[in-house]
């Protein structure tokens, strides 16, 4: 950090105490700070030849860190007798999803990759493995340079400049210093090193003229490499020193006044007290206290008026408190909390699609995983220019058509209104807006399960930014959507994601659940690092873990994905005999129906036969309704415990 001197001054006014800042820049493990002109797998090679590794390969992207960890598979990096030994610890951790695979296959060569997309169990599974040494490289973004107990010998930045969200820029000395001080081991290493990359296309252009030499004909007849046209600002040698002997540029507040902030301050019983302290004693400028103190009361009279808060009369005064009708762990974590509550109450429960517009909504109010929306926006082009091709469309107006596809946006014009009629009467919105999407909503509606949605996508270098969205939402419809707003079939929304977000991993809502006890009164349970074994659950989380898993065989029947039920039958159907089955169906009844409808109670039941084995039945819809069509599911309840994982026996198919 730069000046500090800010934080002495507000510790001696709130102790009355002198306080004094201490600067150092002595280190226990001094750094050395290297410049190289050759490529990445030469240096790493250099590294291995004076016992400079494990090292860490700083990529700002997370393609980069796969790309970079894919190139150096080709070398050996462990001995068979660490092999065994990383094969060893890699059993406490369960690679079960599309990318988890290509995730162990770098880790059982020696190298990890480290990135905010991964799942936290890998990203785990890579720390651990670091701090047994037995990663000799990992290729991470800069997050693994902040906070994360990681051994690194040498750190080795590919580039100096990242894109930060809104442009591409040289990276900031306090950044740079952040990630460098990741080199050198504490009680392992005399030093440190840190080593910056020449341009791609500089150490290119540098291989050119050693290979031409002193012949003048050759160096005229050099191409020389051009720079990246995007995502680059150069930078050399003078930009690496000065990054290596700068001074952290200062810090800047961030404050700002969110519902959450008004909310929870009252929640605490004190009145209005404790956030008018909060706001005169916040490191911001006089005039911008004056802003956040108007932003506070707006914020304060729209809770008020739409009934999140209401004044009481005590024996002191008047007193605003939070609406005890609320469930004790509401919350307005997000800018537009407030919108969705009040536009929950103008909607009909009672609508069919009901619990579909409360997904929308919940996912309007949510951020944006762009990533993701990409790749929907991709796989939508695909499916449009495939479908114009067989009409015929001529070339120029494919392409017109291809610039208008949008990401799914279900009830957007009514979302839009809603939204507009809100913002009308509550000017602190500023420039927020709603952001209509459907991943939650498609990932319900269509009984994808986590896995499946990853493929339908690709997403598998981003399964944890998946993750962390489902998550996000799965949050907003426990603490945000009152109960009032919740009927049976919502319950079965919440239940389906919890259970999708369980079955991956379990430690983002075991921790945030273990926090919210916490705050109850109760006591803090650590999070476990493994999907949580069915006999640790409720019998209702179990049911909707076997509800999720049979609607995930009728989503392979709609697709004719035949292999997959005849796997599920362990043997006793064929291809043939389902596609025939199904054939019969869809001649008497027409389309399977997967719609809302299909997760009524009239059309799933489970009969419980014993502790130890249940019978799972789905009754198929048609176009008319119910069918007379039965897809039934045996739950081995013994093995599942044993196994720690949902053990399904014996799909079959019978009249219903």
């Amino acid at each position: 950090m730069s000046d500090v001197e800010v934080f002495a001054e507000r510790l001696t006014k709130l102790n009355g105490r002198p306080s004094k800042a201490v600067r150092s820049n002595d280190r226990p493990v001094p750094l050395e700070f290297i410049y190289k002109e050759i490529a990445l797998h030469e240096v790493l090679s250099e590294l291995v030849r004076e016992s400079k590794i494990p090292a860490y390969v700083v990529c700002f992207t997370q393609r980069e860190c796969s790309e970079v960890a894919q190139a150096l598979t080709s070398l050996d990096w462990l001995s068979k007798d660490d092999k065994k030994k990383v094969a060893e610890l890699l059993r406490e951790t369960r690679f079960d999803t599309p990318y988890g695979k290509e995730v162990q296959r770098y880790l059982r060569a020696g190298l990890g990759i480290h990135h905010a997309g991964l799942l936290p169990k890998y990203r785990r599974a890579v720390e651990r493995l670091a701090q047994t040494g037995l990663l000799r490289v990992i290729c991470g973004t800069d997050t693994l340079g902040v906070g994360i107990n990681v051994p690194i010998r040498t750190v080795v930045f590919t580039k100096l400049c990242k894109y930060d969200g809104e442009k591409t820029i040289l990276l900031p000395v306090r950044d740079f210093k952040q990630i460098a001080g990741r080199a050198g081991r504490k009680g392992f290493d005399t030093h440190g090193t840190v080593i910056a990359l020449a341009p791609e296309h500089v150490i290119e252009n540098l291989k050119l003229e050693a290979k031409a030499g002193n012949d003048p004909a050759k160096k005229r007849k050099i191409v020389r490499r051009k720079p990246p046209e995007r995502g680059y600002l150069p930078w050399d040698r003078t930009t690496f020193e000065r990054l290596s002997t700068g001074e952290p540029e200062p810090l800047q507040s961030r404050f700002a006044v969110s519902h959450s902030m008004v909310l929870e301050i009252l929640q605490r019983g004190e009145g209005w007290k404790p956030l008018a302290y909060l706001l005169r004693d916040s490191h911001e400028r006089h005039v911008d206290k004056r802003a956040h103190g108007r932003r506070a009361i707006a914020l304060f009279h729209s809770l008020l008026d739409a009934g999140v808060v209401e004044q009481r009369e005590t024996v002191a005064g008047f007193r605003f408190a939070v609406n005890p009708d609320l469930q004790r762990e509401f919350s307005l974590h997000h800018t537009l909390s407030l919108f969705l509550y009040q536009a929950l109450e103008k909607i009909d429960k009672t609508e069919p699609m009901y619990p579909l517009f409360l997904l929308s909504l919940v996912e309007s109010i949510a951020e944006n995983p762009e990533a993701i929306l990409f790749r929907q926006v991709d796989v939508a082009k695909k499916l449009l220019i495939e479908d114009l091709k067989r009409q015929g469309v001529e070339y120029e107006a494919r392409m017109e058509a291809l610039e208008k596809v949008e990401h799914p946006k279900p009830n957007a014009g009514l979302i839009y209104d809603l939204f507009n009629a809100f913002a009308a009467t509550h000017p602190w919105i500023g420039k927020e807006n709603v952001r209509p999407k459907s991943i939650v909503r498609e990932m319900f509606e269509g009984f994808y399960s986590f896995n499946d949605y990853v493929k339908e996508y690709e997403l598998g270098r981003i399964e944890g930014l998946l993750l962390r969205y489902l998550s996000e939402v799965y949050k907003i419809l426990v603490q945000t959507v009152p109960e009032s707003a919740r009927t049976s079939d919502v319950e079965d929304a919440i239940d389906y994601l919890g259970s999708v977000v369980r079955r991956v991993d379990a430690t983002l809502i075991e921790e945030w659940e273990s926090l919210r006890r916490v705050e109850a009164g109760g006591e803090r349970v650590a999070p476990s690092a493994e999907p949580p074994e069915p006999a640790s659950v409720s019998e209702k989380q179990l049911l909707v873990m076997v509800r999720n898993e049979l609607f995930s065989y009728l989503r392979a029947l709609r697709d004719e994905s035949y292999g997959t039920l005849a796997d599920g039958s362990e043997g006793q159907l064929t291809e043939g005999t389902l596609r025939k089955w199904f054939a019969g169906f869809t001649s008497e009844w027409g389309r399977l129906d997967l719609s809302v409808h299909a997760r009524s109670a009239e059309c799933f039941s489970v009969q419980k036969d014993s502790r130890e084995r249940w019978i799972a039945r789905q009754i198929l819809r048609g176009e008319d309704g119910p069918s007379s069509y039965a897809m039934v599911l045996d739950v081995d309840v013994a093995a599942s415990r044993k196994e720690g994982t949902l053990t399904l026996r014996a799909l079959r198919l019978e009249p219903a």
